[in-house]
């Protein structure tokens, strides 16, 4: 069993960064692929980014690619994403998740764990 607790969501304007950090207990998070996906009303959760359990490789969606970077500390059990460059359309709610034994980018129906969410506002 692994618990995930999102935070760093907040209100910034188009161009600003935000840190999204996620808090993970549980056995065995060094061999869950960590991710992160958003869900914007009245849309499909969707993938954002992962780093996978093993040689920490990374994974993006084509919409943040260059913008956004995840990261995780396996020491301390955290995964972060990095978001420069917020455009309003990245206005969602976004999810931690955790995938076991995950090889590469997730898909909702692979992860094992969600965090419950935390809210990133966009202004323009």
């Amino acid at each position: 069993q692994v618990q995930l607790v999102e935070s760093g969501g907040g209100l910034v304007q188009a161009g600003d960064s935000l840190r999204l950090s996620c808090a993970a207990s549980g056995r065995g998070f060094g061999s869950y692929t960590m991710g992160w996906f958003r869900q914007a009303p009245g849309k499909e959760r969707e993938f954002v980014a992962a780093v996978r359990w093993s040689g920490g490789a990374t994974y993006y969606a084509d919409f943040v690619k260059g913008r956004f970077t995840v990261s995780r500390d396996n020491a301390d059990r955290m995964v972060y994403l990095q978001m420069n460059t917020l455009k309003p359309e990245d206005t969602a709610v976004y999810f931690c998740a955790a995938d076991w034994g995950g090889l590469g980018a997730m898909s909702v129906d692979e992860v094992d764990y969600w965090g419950q969410g935390t809210q990133v506002t966009v202004s323009s």
